[in-house]
């Protein structure tokens, strides 16, 4: 069915199901509303005698009887508790590599497979492209758990109400935020990240928790804080020994209470519980965004209008804390003017900006739908266009059929006997030929292979000492004369161990993880380029966790930027790969060569560990010319990639090297070292010197012109 132009957003909080329905406006910073509904429950969703099934369920039940939903895009909020947000800075990239890098860096930032989660990714609004290259780009990355996601849409599939888009509340309230309460941002392009535009602080007070968004206008920070307007009920519920529904009541009319001063006296703690976690969380922010300067703080929430909260606040952060009293983006007096809107116009933000994200208004338009829901109505709709394709199909077909029936059946069968004969006697001659050809190809087969092994048995003999050639010339060595005194200065690798095993195929190894590695480590040895992720929201009662890269315990063994990291990290600390583009690596049959062990060149901060080992042993497997000599005799020079040998990797796991203590020169005493262990694998297809020498012929004539090559044939 097709849709119409108007958006519901509904949000299912824990004391009322809100929702608000509107169409695009006259003007682009205007959307229009047409309908709402506010429907309060008998209890709330999070009181431990409710059920929050059937709660949820009857309201869907009454809003469905007082509203139309057909047609209309419907747009659901969930909690921010349930879903993660991170937002990451990107290096310098080609724009097109983005996805890739994004698809790299949800691998690394969401704790679960990405098969068990709804992910979705927005490249945030202020970066700019030079030559085709990304720069000061950031990327928000938002995801939630698939059994979460399909918990909140389960009530509106009961209802048979068709949800279009999924977001998380912080989001929604970001979303609301920009586009009415910060009119004035200056334009995309003209928004410089060192000296940005005055952050808006919302502090949206929920029945059992408190979303805190602080933004402005291009970037957004968000935290959620385990303390809501039901916790200053509990307060009371067991300071003055109540009912939670007498508390309630007495809660939200503490000033005509017989004693005020003990209503406010129950309820401090939860004051100060949440003046406390409000201020470590700015204060946490401020820390991790230098630049920032916080213009206002603004309230949203019904929580809100408990008296002398909003005053209490604005006492103890040192900014006013200023209530919403209407919204300038959104007209229509048929909504903005009824009671029951103005009453509750504080709850209403989520539905708002709900509503602009269904209308394409929003700055962020990600969605925690599933794909495959997505992918299953767009069947469902194509269904009928199918069938009637597919009818009209048969039909032409039948047509054409009965067409060339008829016109066979029209022509004597006397008329087709000589050609019919002269196809036949063509066709057995074709048969015979075949044959014939087949027998001559299969004795030259035979003969071909009996050649090559009496060949591969004289050539076969140089291959493995080629390889353990090359292999030794790939180590680093010092000149006799020139080496260092400070074993750590050394260029030596110390090989304890090689093993070797057979591979039918070498992409069976290679699509094992050593793939994945190797793009991991390509380029980032050389040229790091660290990309800090945006820090992790504190968790709920607890410090701000520290920035990536901080060690998080002091007893940690130093810090080697140079180490590679298991799970294929980029061994610099970056947080993604600098080539994007995945190499097809080794196919068919061919060896796999292992080494094990270490070195002592761990003095150089920024050529050590594994670091040390890439730019020498890895770097010379890739690009070294090497020496052999052929079979007859003479020395020759050939890059090691024709010997066969490719794709080397480095397995280490270990992040550190291992402080041991080693003989000196003479063997009396011992120095102390810096040793790291490590196990390097690379492929080795052999390739003896005839066949290298028929691919370079091959690329010789592969490379001439085509009227060379036709002037060389004459």
């Amino acid at each position: 069915m097709a849709k119409s132009n108007a958006v519901w957003g509904i949000d299912i909080g824990q004391t009322a199901l809100k929702a608000l329905r509107c169409r695009p406006g006259e003007v682009d910073d205007q959307i229009i509303a047409d309908a709402f509904d506010y429907i309060e429950y008998p209890m709330l969703l999070s009181q431990p005698d409710a059920d929050r099934e059937e709660l949820v369920r009857e309201a869907l039940e009454l809003f469905l009887s007082r509203n139309s939903v057909r047609g209309d895009k419907v747009a659901i909020s969930v909690s921010g508790q349930s879903g993660l947000a991170r937002f990451i800075k990107l290096p310098p990239v080609e724009s097109k590599k983005i996805p890739d890098i994004v698809k790299y860096e949800a691998r690394q930032q969401i704790p679960f497979a990405l098969e068990d989660v709804v992910w979705d990714y927005q490249q945030m609004e202020g970066g700019s492209v030079e030559d085709g290259f990304a720069l000061e780009t950031e990327v928000g990355l938002f995801a939630m758990k698939r059994d979460q996601v399909e918990r909140a849409l389960k009530p509106f599939e009961d209802a048979g109400i068709e949800v279009d888009i999924v977001q998380l509340t912080p989001l929604t309230i970001y979303n609301f935020t920009v586009f009415d309460q910060m009119a004035d941002l200056p334009p995309p392009d003209q928004f410089d990240p060192e000296n940005p535009p005055d952050s808006v602080v919302v502090i949206s007070l929920g029945t059992d928790t408190t979303d805190l968004v602080v933004t402005n206008g291009y970037r957004v920070w968000q935290r959620s804080v385990p303390i809501g307007g039901s916790h200053f009920t509990k307060a009371l519920t067991k300071q003055l020994r109540l009912t939670f529904g007498k508390a309630e009541h007495l809660k939200k009319n503490a000033q005509q209470a017989e004693d005020p001063k003990a209503v406010y006296q129950a309820m401090r703690p939860v004051f100060n519980d949440l003046l406390t976690q409000i201020q470590r969380s700015i204060n946490f922010f401020q820390s991790v965004d230098r630049e920032a300067n916080i213009g206002r703080v603004i309230a949203l929430g019904n929580a809100m209008r408990l008296a002398g909260l909003q005053k209490y606040l604005s006492q103890n952060l040192g900014h006013n804390v200023s209530e919403v009293t209407s919204y300038r983006g959104l007209v229509g007096p048929a909504v903005v003017e009824a009671p029951q809107f103005k009453e509750n116009l504080l709850s209403f933000a989520v539905c708002y900006g709900l509503a602009l994200q269904g209308l394409n208004q929003s700055k962020l338009s990600t969605n925690l739908l599933p794909p495959e829901l997505l992918t299953e109505r767009m069947i469902r709709d194509k269904k009928p266009w199918a069938v009637a394709m597919v009818a009209a199909l048969l039909l032409g077909l039948t047509i054409n059929f009965l067409g060339h029936w008829r016109a066979w059946n029209s022509v004597h069968p006397d008329k087709f006997k000589q050609a019919m004969a002269a196809a036949e006697s063509a066709a057995g001659e074709a048969d015979q030929k075949k044959t014939a050809y087949d027998t001559a190809k299969g004795e030259f087969t035979s003969i071909n292979e009996i050649g090559a092994g009496l060949v591969g048995n004289v050539e076969g003999r140089w291959l493995w000492p080629e390889m353990l050639m090359a292999l030794s010339q790939c180590l680093p060595a010092d000149p006799p004369d020139a080496r260092p005194e400070k074993i750590g200065d050394r260029n030596e690798l110390h090989i304890t161990e090689m093993d070797c095993e057979w591979f039918p195929d070498l992409a069976t190894w290679y699509s094992s993880g050593v793939g994945e590695r190797i793009a991991a480590t390509k380029g980032a040895m050389k040229m790091p380029s660290p990309v800090s992720a945006a820090p992790a929201a504190p968790a709920e009662g607890g410090e701000p966790a520290p920035a990536d890269g901080a060690p998080a315990d002091s007893n940690a063994p130093p810090d080697d930027s140079n180490a590679v990291p298991a799970d294929g990290a980029t061994p610099d600390g970056s947080s993604a790969p600098a080539e994007a583009t995945p190499d097809p690596g080794p196919t068919g049959a061919g060896w796999v060569i292992e080494l094990r062990g270490f070195h002592f060149h761990n003095e150089d901060p920024l050529n050590r560990t594994s670091r040390y080992l890439y730019n020498t042993l890895i770097e010379n497997l890739q690009n070294k010319v090497v020496t052999v000599i052929d079979p007859k005799g003479a020395k020759i020079e050939i890059p090691i990639k024709e010997l066969g040998i490719s794709a080397p990797v480095i397995l280490t796991e270990n992040v550190q090297y291992t402080p041991v203590q080693v003989p000196d020169n003479d063997g009396n005493l011992t120095i102390d070292a810096k040793r790291w262990d490590f196990v390097v694998q690379f492929a080795w297809v052999p390739t003896t010197s005839n066949e290298r020498e028929e691919k370079k012929k091959q690329k010789v004539e592969g490379d001439q012109p085509a009227e060379l090559a036709a002037g060389g044939a004459q």
